[in-house]
């Protein structure tokens, strides 16, 4: 190479996180959230396979790096222009995919979902061919390469969350591409003539789309989500979710739905500021709380959303409302664009609303309550939407053991914990009301709780069609036959409602009663029988609405095939593992058939390919399960996101500068760092759960500082094992750079893989001990790969 691409090669990373992310936002408006796992397969695949091209063409590698990344920039730049067009326009209909009988819709749907990708792969894979062009022409530096490409993607994540905020989504597609266009364009004025006017031009009119993203088409929304039509009067983008304001017609009180990543969410009722005007919640399931406590209750509502919840308990009379809702839109609707349709009611003297984390606001509050309220509130919205921020699937952290042990923390005496759901075909499988009243009764027990029955109520109302509208409240003292008897009475006032339990009158053989009454062997046969998974849950694996088993939901012939909760998230992750398997053989094999008498040459390919793979599995795990443990600690799931891959990222490129200066002797170092690795993980094992719940209540800096100091010691050890390998492999003979190329795209392939296959895992055996098992992946694989011979000029392994 004429010129060091050190530039060039920060700029293409900085592209491939910004796409990669706010392409996990569109597609989480557009289709459902579990496509973020498909974003995030094809980009690392298209990074993958620009390995794989490199290696096997060899008119590929023949050209000046400088013509090729050049080249590779314009393309990705021209790719993410007529792209993010492609993927807007083309309506696509996941769920009539995975639940038609009919093949040709399945075929149809699937050559559309073909389409998209293709395009949506193009950008990252030539991204790929630019990085792994970069990487295999100059190994000497491959250490300060990798180290701009991972600051380039930590750049990423540090610019992600405020440019979504600005110019949304689509507008930061635009922006990767611009990035794009502009890595190229030092090489373009190089080149003059065409490239300089094609990359010039390619700039501007990025440039124009992430300034304007008005100027965008939307993206069409999957037709379970409603297709082309949403008749919104206000819509914003977050990045924690889209919000879009669709007025009811016809309702009395006026009435708009808060339409969150375009699936229904919550509500905004309009309001007078009579609290006459307000009598409805009087016969309503939000009652239920309020005619048990004493007058003037201290409320907490977590998810007030549009603060219908905050309107009702103005009406039943409480002294002081915190509204707590977790994305900035929707809480600037209620305090700023629509705060005359609701008569202020965010300024009203009684009410504070607050935009945080529900958990992590009763953690740093400091503040009792006589009722802390949660209404559903993450759903199939809020926190669905909000882990779609890339390897997020984090169900709830507000339904966990844990989360009830702090929220009865901040409970008075006799305090209530009201948890309101909308269920599902409730008389067939009231799972959620099982599964939060199984996750409850071990929370009390900790807490020194023996008889949980007398804590426990529950009554169910109709609600719009299959669904019905659940209510559980569980008090910190025994319910008292004064708090049965009204919560028989206001159960009486609500239309349709059923009491489904009361201390020592629940319903016999409902799995309601089984649940809370059951003891020992008795309610382990329970749990084994239902045909649900419905076992208690904890912070290591808050996976709420995990209802069907990976097994089930590929064998289950019972199932509900137009059930969202059948089975839909597991069968769509197992195809998505299944397709991105697939793709990586294909792409990984077939094109060394171009190579095939070059590669008979190449020594230790079965070492270095577990080798690398493990550096792809590993690296996945450790990461997915630690974004996943510090949404917790963090409060925001996009927080936990940035701040985690700026930390690793950053810390990684660290460790691969660093390993230059004390890899000389290589097999010492791997005993070295694999030791470091082992103190390290046992620290997240047994110190890192004890650090997070103390620290809940922290100041923001200060959990960020604390993340940081957890993260950057295993950065600079996982960011030591790659160019250790790359330095190896590419001193093993004559065919280096084809070999180094080769080894990018097995670690690329296997983190498509892993980043499907950590979070079924975790859903599996909880993040602990995923974490375990990224360990042992390591040492298999620096255990194979110490049967290639180490570099010239390294150091013989002292014993």
């Amino acid at each position: 190479m004429r010129r060091n691409l050190y530039f060039e090669t920060f700029l293409v990373a900085l592209a491939v996180i910004l796409l990669e992310i706010s392409y996990t936002r569109v597609f989480s408006y557009k289709l459902v959230y579990y496509f973020t796992y498909v974003v995030i397969g094809v980009s690392l695949l298209g990074l993958g396979a620009g390995g794989v091209f490199v290696a096997s063409f060899e008119r590929l590698r023949r050209l000046p790096a400088e013509t090729a990344v050049l080249g590779c920039c314009v393309v990705a730049a021209l790719m993410v222009l007529g792209g993010y067009l492609i993927v807007a326009i083309t309506p696509l209909n996941l769920f009539r995919m995975v639940t038609s009988g009919n093949s040709a819709v399945v075929l149809g749907e699937a050559a559309k979902l073909t389409v998209v990708i293709v395009f949506l792969f193009a950008p990252f894979l030539a991204g790929g061919i630019a990085l792994s062009t970069i990487f295999a022409a100059d190994t000497e530096r491959i250490g300060r390469l990798y180290f701009a490409d991972l600051i380039g993607a930590a750049a990423g994540c540090i610019l992600i969350i405020p440019a979504i905020t600005w110019i949304g989504p689509p507008g930061v597609v635009q922006l990767a591409g611009f990035t794009f266009a502009i890595a190229g364009l030092r090489l373009a004025r190089d080149a003059g003539g065409r490239w300089l006017t094609a990359t010039a031009g390619l700039s501007l009119l990025l440039l124009i789309g992430s300034i304007f993203p008005g100027v965008l088409p939307d993206p069409v929304r999957d037709r379970v989500k409603g297709g082309r039509d949403v008749a919104a009067i206000y819509s914003a983008w977050s990045p924690v979710f889209r919000v879009d304001v669709v007025p009811v017609p016809m309702a009395e009180p006026a009435t708009h739905f808060l339409v969150h990543d375009g699936t229904l969410g919550s509500s905004i009722i309009s309001w007078d500021g009579d609290m006459e005007s307000l009598t409805r919640y009087e016969t309503m399931d939000r009652s239920y709380p309020f005619r048990i406590l004493d007058p003037g209750p201290r409320v907490a509502i977590i998810g007030s959303a549009g603060g219908n919840e905050i309107l009702g308990s103005l009406r039943l009379g409480a002294s002081e409302i915190t509204g707590i809702e977790l994305n900035p839109v929707t809480v600037s609707l209620v305090k700023e664009r629509f705060a005359d349709f609701v008569s202020h009611v965010a300024d009203h003297p009684k009410v504070t609303v607050v935009n945080a984390e529900g958990r992590s606001y009763l953690a740093s509050s400091g503040k009792e309550f006589d009722l802390i309220w949660l209404v559903a509130p993450d759903s199939y919205a809020a926190m669905n939407a909000a882990t779609s921020g890339a390897f997020v699937l984090s169900e709830s952290y507000l339904y966990t053991r844990e989360m009830i042990e702090e929220a009865f923390a901040h409970l008075d005496e006799d305090g209530i914990l009201c948890a309101q759901f909308g269920e599902i075909d409730f008389e067939i499988k009231p799972n959620r009301v099982v599964r939060y009243l199984g996750t409850a009764r071990e929370a009390m027990a900790q807490l020194g709780v023996e008889d949980f029955g007398a804590h426990a109520m529950v009554a169910v109302a109709p609600g719009f069609g299959r669904l019905n509208s659940s209510t559980i409240l569980l008090k910190k003292s025994p319910f008292t036959e004064a708090d049965i008897a009204a919560f028989r009475d206001a159960a009486a006032t609500i239309e349709g409602a059923e009491i489904i339990y009361t201390p020592r009158a629940g319903t016999a053989g409902h799995p309601v009663s089984a649940v809370i009454e059951l003891e020992g062997e008795a309610r382990e046969s329970f749990y084994e029988t239902y045909p649900y998974r419905v076992r208690p849950i904890s912070d290591d694996s808050p996976f709420f609405w995990h209802f069907v088993g990976f097994e089930a939901a590929l064998f289950g012939g019972d199932l509900q095939r137009f059930n969202v909760e059948e089975g839909v998230g597991e069968r769509l992750l197992l195809a998505l593992l299944g397709v991105a398997t697939a793709f990586a053989a294909i792409l990984l094999l077939a094109p060394l058939v171009a190579v095939r008498d070059v590669w008979t040459k190449v020594p230790h390919k079965l070492a270095a390919g577990t080798y690398f793979a493990a550096l792809g599995l590993g690296f996945m795990f450790f990461e997915v399960s630690l974004i996943q443990k510090l949404t917790l600690f963090l409060g925001y799931p996009t927080y936990s996101l940035t701040v985690t891959l700026f930390a690793i990222l950053i810390s990684t490129g660290v460790g691969s500068l660093l390993s230059e200066r004390y890899a000389e002797d290589r097999d010492r170092a791997f005993n070295r760092i694999l030791v470091a690795l082992v103190v390290m993980t046992a620290i997240y094992l047994w110190a890192m759960d004890p650090v997070i719940e103390a620290g809940l209540g922290w100041s923001f800096p200060a959990r960020v500082g604390v993340t940081i100091a957890f993260l950057v010691p295993l950065g600079l050890l996982l960011g030591a094992f790659m160019p250790i390998g790359l330095r190896t492999v590419s001193a093993t003979g004559e065919y280096g750079a084809q070999y180094v190329a080769w080894c990018w795209a097995v670690n690329g392939f296997f983190s498509v893989m892993a980043s499907v296959l950590s979070t079924i895992l975790s859903m599996m055996i909880g993040f602990r001990m995923v974490m375990v098992v990224g360990l042992l992946i390591y040492v298999a694989g620096v255990t194979a790969f110490r049967r290639l011979p180490p570099p010239p000029s390294t150091s013989p392994t002292t014993p």
